[in-house]
């Protein structure tokens, strides 16, 4: 509340300390991100296919609480959606136009190669890490939903352990707001687009408002009777969406170069992931892009971590990390194939490209115009927006009130009421930081935010992984 109390009063000086505060990390701190997303893969696998990958959330009878399905349409409606339709179409193509590093692959291949490499096992292994640390606390250890009970064998001082609780509770609240503040500005450029303009920052307040009215009522009703509807809702409309572009474009073309850049992707992650040799992008394509990815996955590591260890009961930890890792980055790679190489084929065929993909809050309702029914699908991807963003807020905020219901499994309504308001007040903020003057937006103030906001967790993460080990290890 007192962030969004100075946001609002003093905008134009908050942006700026925003601004040098996340230069100043980006150039001392910045690497420690991309090697940490790699030492999270390498860290799970190692898991996975060790002895220790056996253990099971819950006792050995215990069968899992969610079906596959239910279980992955939760999971994926958490941890990415509306990014996937925010970047679909306008990331390929700004990867295709301005190559991250000299290749000898098609320019096509590499576009998606790092498009994959951003979307991919990393941003997952950041969730699926807290997922298991939490879940094997929650299930096996028989401990609280509280981030500081992963560490309570490291670190004794009651003081320290809130103190790790208030920061994840910060690093959460900042990566929803950035979520809902990024979702509500591109429905508000649909909305623009489909009816010729006149919609602006109160529309997009207004969108805010809407979406975390919808999601508290979601969170209100629980897991099962809220949260888990709207998600398979969510993910049969954004299925649906994919095999319409997918049938009415080149097909073969797709999975040829869905296939390749996969290969290409898995051969190239580990010297992409250091950033090594001729995969080294330069340090402002990774502020602008890698680190503050990164930051934005770490800031929803927490609440996306601990929502899919909540539904993982009945798990091994060997099916909930091959699970997290692999199902959402696959179906993740296929959705950008079929958008980004439908786009490509668009550029070349009209022989010239006059930024028609450029802005990233209206690039894929410019995209549906050139296919039958293009209105009915802006129209689609407009309401999906919406159910994307409330699935995410609303498992958020069941996350955060059970933080600060003294860990409950199911916290009080109540909680759920105050998050919701809370949030919203922060989102409404952070829209007023984002078009406090006409040379930043909405990206440019959550871009600078997350990178300062998720630093201290990125340290945190370590010391978690390092306690799991030797808790599982001495057992």
């Amino acid at each position: 509340m007192l962030f969004s109390a100075i946001a609002f009063f003093a905008t134009e000086y908050t942006y700026d300390t925003i601004e040098s505060f996340s230069l100043w990390i980006r150039n001392y701190f910045g690497y420690f991100y991309l090697y940490l997303g790699l030492g999270c893969v390498l860290f799970l696998l190692g898991i996975a296919f060790s002895p220790l990958g056996k253990i099971k959330l819950g006792t050995k009878e215990q069968k899992p609480e969610h079906s596959l399905w239910a279980w992955s349409a939760m999971l994926y409606s958490a941890g990415m959606g509306a990014g996937i339709l925010l970047r679909a179409v306008q990331e390929p193509v700004f990867m295709l136009q301005h190559p991250p590093f000299i290749s000898d692959l098609e320019p096509e291949i590499l576009a998606l190669q790092f498009t994959f490499y951003q979307w991919g096992f990393t941003a997952w292994a950041f969730y699926g890490l807290f997922a298991m640390v939490v879940g094997y606390a929650l299930f096996v250890g028989k401990k609280k939903v509280l981030v500081s009970a992963t560490v309570d064998a490291a670190i004794s001082n009651k003081k320290v352990r809130n103190g790790i609780d208030i920061m994840t509770i910060v690093t959460t609240v900042f990566g929803l707001i950035a979520a809902i503040g990024l979702g509500t500005t591109q429905i508000n450029g649909g909305l623009n687009y489909v009816f010729g303009g006149g919609f602006g920052l109160v529309t997009t307040m207004l969108l805010a408002i809407v979406i975390s009215s919808l999601a508290f009522y979601s969170a209100w009703q629980g897991v099962n009777k809220g949260i888990k509807v709207i998600s398979k809702l969510n993910i049969l409309l954004a299925l649906v969406m994919l095999l319409l572009i997918f049938c009415a474009s080149d097909v073969l073309a797709i999975l040829v170069m869905f296939s390749k850049t996969l290969v290409y992707y898995v051969v190239d992650f580990i010297p992409m992931s250091l950033a090594y040799g001729n995969f080294n992008p330069g340090i402002d394509f990774l502020t602008d892009w890698t680190f503050y990815y990164w930051a934005f996955w770490l800031a929803w590591a927490p609440f996306t971590g601990i929502f899919i260890a909540r539904i993982s009961k009945g798990r091994t930890l060997r099916q909930l990390l091959l699970g997290v890792l692999i199902i959402p980055s696959i179906g993740t790679f296929f959705w950008f194939s079929v958008f980004g190489t439908s786009a490509f084929q668009f550029i070349e065929n009209w022989g010239s490209y006059n930024n028609e993909f450029d802005n990233v809050f209206s690039s894929i309702f410019v995209f549906f115009v050139n296919y039958p029914m293009g209105g009915v699908l802006n129209i689609v991807t407009m309401v999906l927006l919406v159910s994307f963003l409330v699935t995410s807020v609303d498992s958020a905020v069941f996350v955060l009130s059970m933080f600060t219901d003294k860990g409950k499994k199911n916290p009080s309504k109540k909680h759920r009421l105050i998050w919701s308001f809370f949030i919203l007040m922060a989102t409404l903020a952070l829209l007023l930081l984002g078009n406090a003057r006409p040379d930043i937006n909405v990206l440019t103030a959550v871009q600078r935010l997350l990178i300062i906001t998720s630093l201290p967790f990125a340290f945190f993460m370590v010391l978690m992984a390092i306690t799991f080990m030797k808790e599982t290890l001495r057992k």
